[in-house]
C-alpha cells in the first residue's frame, strides 16, 4: 500500500523581488516512513519486496501517484511512500539527514544542492557522471479563474495595481522560473502572496483568492476546468528540467535505482499525458 505525505506551512506575504525567505526544516520523525538501514527488502531491485521513500517536487503529485501505483503492481510487496513539498525544502531536509531513498526535483539548481553535498549514492553517481538524470521538463503558464475577472491577457497585466497575483517564493524552482520570466520581460510584479510550492499557488487561483498566478503547464492541466491557462512569450526561456537521483544512504539502492529508471522509461507516457516534456 502506498503512503502519501504532504505538509505545508504558511509563508508571510511580501514583495517578490529581492525576497529570500529562510526555510525551516520539517520535523520528520512524525511524518516520514521508516526508510533507514534495514527498511529495504528487495536488495536487488527485482520486485521481491521492500520499502521506498521518494521525496518529490509538489508539481509531480499527480504523475508520481500514478507511476507509483504501476510500480507497486509490477513489484508485489513493494511499498512506495511519496513525500511532496517545494524542492528547496526537500533538498534542505535531505542535506539535514532526512531518511529518503530517491529525490526528484523541479530544477537542476535545487538538485545541485544535494549533489554538491555529496548526497547521491556513489554507484548511481558513478553511472551518471556524478549527476542526476533529467527525466522531464516543464514550462510556466498564467493561471486565471475560468471567468478571468481581471481580464488578464498576458504577463504585463500582472503588473497592474488592480490585479492580485500569487507567485511561488523565489527560493523554490517555480519561483526562480517566475523571476527569470519577469526579468526577461522587463517587468516588476508585487504579488499579494508568496507560496511555498506551485500547488499552493494553483489553489489560490482555484479558490478565486487571487486574479492570477504563475504555475506550470502541468498544474493547469491537472486542474481541469477549475482554472484557465494562458501561454505567454518567453515562457520557454524559463523552462525547468526535472532531475531524479538515488540518494546516499538509500536503504535499498537497487530498488531505488529501479524506481528512478521506471520513472524515466515506463513513466514517460504518464508524464507526457500530464503535459510534461520528456527528454
Amino acid at each position: 500500500m502506498r503512503e502519501h505525505i504532504r505538509g505545508r506551512r504558511p509563508r508571510p506575504d511580501g514583495p517578490f523581488r529581492g525576497r529570500a525567505a529562510a526555510l525551516t526544516a520539517l520535523v520528520l520523525g512524525a511524518t516520514a516512513c521508516a526508510s533507514g538501514p534495514g527498511a529495504g527488502g528487495g536488495g536487488d531491485g527485482s520486485g521481491a519486496g521492500g520499502e521506498l521513500t521518494v521525496f518529490a517536487a509538489a508539481s509531480l503529485i499527480d504523475v508520481f501517484e500514478e507511476i507509483a501505483g504501476s510500480f507497486e503492481q509490477e513489484r508485489p510487496g513493494v511499498t512506495v511512500t511519496l513525500n511532496f513539498a517545494g524542492s528547496s525544502e526537500l533538498a534542505q531536509q535531505i542535506n539535514s539527514g532526512a531518511p529518503a531513498d530517491v529525490f526528484a526535483a523541479a530544477d537542476t539548481a535545487t538538485m545541485g544542492q544535494v549533489v554538491d553535498g555529496e548526497g547521491l549514492d556513489a554507484d548511481w553517481a558513478a553511472e551518471h557522471g556524478g549527476d542526476a538524470l533529467v527525466f522531464a521538463t516543464n514550462t510556466l503558464r498564467i493561471a486565471v479563474p475560468p471567468d478571468n475577472p481581471a481580464g488578464v491577457g498576458g504577463l504585463a497585466d500582472l503588473a497592474e495595481d488592480d490585479v492580485s497575483v500569487a507567485f511561488c517564493a523565489q527560493e523554490v524552482p517555480c519561483g526562480s522560473a517566475t523571476a527569470t520570466a519577469l526579468e526577461a520581460a522587463g517587468l516588476e510584479v508585487t504579488p499579494v502572496t508568496l507560496e511555498e510550492d506551485v500547488r499552493a499557488v494553483l489553489t489560490k487561483v482555484e479558490l478565486d483568492e487571487v486574479d492570477a498566478g504563475l504555475v506550470y503547464a502541468t498544474d493547469v492541466a491537472s486542474a481541469g476546468g477549475r482554472v484557465e491557462g494562458l501561454e505567454f512569450p518567453g515562457a520557454e526561456e524559463a523552462a525547468n528540467d526535472y532531475p531524479i537521483a538515488v540518494l546516499a544512504g538509500a536503504a535499498d539502492p537497487d530498488l531505488a535505482a529501479d524506481w528512478a529508471g521506471f520513472v524515466a522509461t515506463e513513466g514517460a507516457p504518464v508524464l507526457r499525458e500530464a503535459g510534461f516534456g520528456t527528454p
